[in-house]
């Protein structure tokens, strides 16, 4: 491990005595031991060298150490790669200082500085990806700030005690705010919740009188009414408490937060000041509706956080919506809250800064302490708040308190004493290139102040080179410019030569740079565009328009070349991604792909002629075959062809073809023998149906036959024989009239159809 240091040590003593004369005792052993010890102690490698970066933009987000020489002679005939180094390495290797892109982060504070409290009230940051500018901001306690302090009271018919208390507050706290401000104004404000059910009683009894059932006169139920704006005269404030009724509703939480941001934003009726501490105190006894609540009451329409002293028909508001407008006006809120609700309030403090919760007494005795001390503290509390947030751009707050301890800009300073000076370092860092560009803006907000900083961000992307079209093709190693061809002169570029745009085209009936790009002194510049980056030396290849496998492009095995993946050796497919060695399974026993009828396709046949299917697209029931293609060319070699048929097959047969006199070995479709088979096929048919007709003829004649052979039978028929009925049975029956006898006819029994009668003897 001694080494190595000895080495390091040699090289420090090299560099000590660079530039005195004689090398020295000393020296010369330094050297010598360094030079025994070659490469330990070597400086980090050149990560701008090594990073291959091809384009300017690449190479700047390397490092901030990183530079591209636009210079055109620079380095001519090596690798566009090569423009891409630590600066002084450049400047070594012969470019002109001039012809260097680099990063440039800065910060500029302008003089016309007007803040008293929050300097400075405005900076500017140049900012390049990978890199981060840093600045100081000084936040300075005045002694005595003037302060505004409005009271929103929720007057609900439980709040009557403390509503009666407030009588006294306003001399006992003018005489408490003395000691810390010389300039207190009071306001007052009113609030119960939204004026629809089922909020409140809508019964037309008790639509104006809430307390009807108590015997009370209570004022109608309403959302925010603001009964007196800030004023100095205690004779007025107090006058406004005499005059205040209750109210009512039916439901438990009440409209706080609702009336809270009307009175945040309605700042000219308030009558807040610029140059005062803003606060206002809650007083309740219980909780709030949040925003989604009025969907209860058919509300649904957003809350937009505009002022609506009248007519507020949006939803209650949410605590983000709250905290973000109680920011932007300056306004520290002070819950004094009466009974079990406190903690409700104590534990939303977090998502509201600049607030604070105290627990009132009974009949409110112990508000003029809790404002005092919540003011006390609101002013030794120092802590920054960052607003408007912008995507990749990271803002990290330190602050450095008086006592010399460091902390979080959420966290702040606490125990700050007025007259005090608190210092936060801002450090700004770019992560990446956003979709937008330009200039940008945060603002830096100190807690509880009126004051502000404004961080003008500009965001640099991509290279000054790439914003002309002439130096763009030295930003990219895909447009690298050929400089014995170039034939501009100053900014003025030749790109309507016609051999120029020939030598654009990739092939003859194809566009100038295959529409994607220009072409200047018979060069593409491809265009740029958001869906990726569009490259080659006719602009032909892009990174986006070719189809994906696995979510890669061309399945990472292929370039996408006019919207078609072009694949690397030993891959193949339309989106590159079978292995060619797959094509082996396509082959038939003759050596053919897919029998000739298809393609291989990652291994499998894709039969392109629809009548042929099989494995290997082996089964084709109407193809011609080998030997149906020929049939025409046996003739040719029969030995009784004439003169003209061998003139004829000299001419379309001039090759052997082997053939058999064996019929069954080789068929041909001859139209011949469609002809023959359609006349047998007719034949056939008028033979079977003749058949048929003669076999008709003698099934009736037969039949005939048969009829006549059984009349021969009967014998002629006599008169009497006609209309003689014979009696299958007969019986008689003697009976006298005097005695006649019953004949029960019911008991004779019904014949079935098929049955024979039967005489009973």
């Amino acid at each position: 491990m001694w080494v190595p240091l000895l080495a390091c040590l040699a090289a420090g003593l090299v560099s000590l005595q660079r530039g005195q004369r004689g090398p020295g005792p000393v020296l010369g052993a330094a050297r010598l031991l360094a030079a025994a010890v070659p490469g330990l102690c070597q400086r980090t490698e050149n990560r701008c060298a090594i990073s291959n970066a091809a384009t300017c933009t690449k190479c700047l987000a390397v490092g901030p150490e990183c530079g591209w020489c636009t210079q055109e002679d620079f380095m001519a005939g090596t690798k566009q790669k090569e423009r891409c180094d630590i600066i002084s390495h450049l400047i070594t290797r012969g470019c002109d200082p001039d012809f260097i892109e680099s990063p440039k982060v800065g910060v500029m504070v302008p003089n016309n500085e007007v803040n008293l409290q929050v300097t400075p009230g405005e900076i500017s940051v140049q900012l390049h990806p990978g890199f981060e500018a840093s600045f100081m901001l000084k936040v300075r306690l005045l002694e005595k700030y003037p302060v505004d302090l409005y009271y929103l009271v929720d007057v609900s018919a439980s709040m009557h005690k403390n509503i009666e208390k407030l009588n006294t507050v306003g001399f006992d706290l003018s005489q408490k705010m003395e000691n810390i401000s010389l300039d207190l104004r009071l306001g007052f404000g009113s609030y119960v919740d939204k004026t629809v059910t089922p909020y409140i009683s809508i019964h037309p009894g008790r639509i104006h009188n809430q307390c009807s059932d108590y015997n009370l006169d209570c004022m109608p139920p309403h959302g925010y009414i603001n009964v007196l704006s800030l004023t100095d005269k205690i004779t007025e404030f107090r006058s406004a408490i005499n005059r205040q009724k209750i109210s009512g509703n039916i439901d438990t939480p009440e409209g706080g937060f609702d009336a809270m941001l009307q009175a945040a934003v309605c700042q000219s009726h308030i009558g807040w000041r610029r140059e005062a501490k803003r606060l206002l105190l809650m007083m309740t006894d219980q909780t709030s509706h949040l925003a989604l609540d009025s969907k209860l009451a058919g509300i649904v329409v957003p809350n937009d956080g505009n002022c609506h002293l009248k007519d507020n028909v949006y939803e209650h508001p949410s605590l983000g919506q709250l905290s973000e407008k109680l920011i932007d006006n300056n306004i520290n809120v002070i819950f004094a809250v009466q009974g079990s609700q406190f903690h409700w309030y104590k534990d939303l403090l977090p998502l509201l800064p600049g607030a604070t919760a105290s627990q009132i007494e009974s009949q409110a005795a112990n508000l003029s302490d809790l404002v005092v001390e919540a003011y006390e503290k609101l002013l030794s509390e120092v802590r920054i708040q960052v607003d408007n947030t912008i995507q990749d751009i990271h803002v990290n707050v330190t602050a450095i308190c008086p006592d010399g301890s460091r902390k979080t800009g959420f966290e702040g300073c606490k125990n700050v004493k007025s007259t005090t000076e608190v210092l936060f370092n801002i450090s700004i860092a770019m992560k990446r290139c956003g979709t937008v560009g330009g200039r940008k803006h945060v603002m830096l907000k100190p807690i509880g102040f009126n004051e502000s900083t404004r961080v003008n961000i500009y965001t640099r992307c991509a290279c000054q080179c790439e914003d002309s079209i002439k130096h763009r093709r030295i930003c990219s190693s895909e447009t690298s410019l050929d400089t014995d061809s170039s034939a501009c002169k100053g900014n003025i570029c030749s790109s309507s030569s016609e051999l120029s745009s020939e030598r654009c085209k990739m092939q003859k009936n194809h566009p100038v740079c295959n529409g994607q790009g220009d072409c200047i002194d018979g060069q593409c510049v491809c265009h740029k565009t958001k869906l990726g980056m569009i490259y080659g030396k006719y602009c032909e290849k892009d990174d986006f328009s070719c189809p994906y496998h696995l979510g890669v492009l061309c399945a990472g095995n292929g370039e996408c070349e006019l919207s078609k993946c072009k694949c690397f050796d030993g891959w193949e497919g339309d989106r590159c991604q079978c292995s060619s060695s797959l094509r082996k399974h396509c082959l038939n026993s003759d050596g053919q792909i897919c029998s000739g009828r298809g393609m291989c396709v990652c291994g499998k046949c894709q039969c392109t002629d629809y009548s042929s299917f099989g494995h290997l697209c082996e089964f084709c029931p109407t193809c011609r075959t080998t030997c149906s293609e020929k049939w025409n060319c046996v003739p040719c070699h029969h030995s009784n062809s004439s003169q003209i048929t061998l003139d004829q097959c000299k001419a379309s047969c001039t090759y052997r073809v082997h053939y058999t006199e064996k019929s069954s070995e080789c068929t041909s479709n001859d139209p011949s023998h469609c002809r023959i088979f359609f006349i047998i096929f007719i034949v056939t048919f008028l033979f079977g149906l003749l058949n048929v007709l003669i076999i008709r003829q003698i099934v009736l004649q037969w039949s005939n036959n048969k009829i006549r052979s059984s009349a021969d039978y009967r014998g002629p028929a006599t008169k009497k024989d006609k209309m003689f009925l014979p009696t299958v049975c007969t019986k008689t029956v003697t009976y006298r009239r005097d005695k006649p006898e019953e004949i029960n006819i019911s008991s004779t029994t019904k014949l079935q159809v098929n049955e024979t009668f039967k005489c009973s003897s």
